[in-house]
Parts: C-alpha cells; structure tokens; sequence
C-alpha cells in the first residue's frame, strides 16, 4: 500500500486480475528491496572488518 500508494479501500475495490497485478508488483518491489538491503549490509560488515 506505501509504495505504490493505494488506499485499502482502492485495494478492496479492485478488480480480480488487477489485485493479482498489484501484488505481483509490491512482491518483486519487496525482492529488490531485501537485496538492497543484504548488499548494504554486506558492504558495513567488510568496511567494519577491515578496520
């Protein structure tokens, strides 16, 4: 709902194949997001390890 900024009321509004859609997308967002987040995190822990 945050990142693509629908309200629950658009999200109980729609329509079958556009809630498989919406979902869809918030899951590759939500993929990508956690990968960001390992290779940051990878990146302060060799930074921290080198010190």
């Amino acid at each position: 709902m945050q990142h693509h900024k629908y309200s629950l009321t658009e999200l109980d509004n729609m329509i079958p194949w556009e809630r498989e859609i919406y979902i869809k997308l918030l899951m590759q967002h939500l993929k990508e997001e956690k990968s960001r987040q390992e290779a940051e995190n990878a990146k302060i822990r060799a930074q921290s390890k080198r010190r």
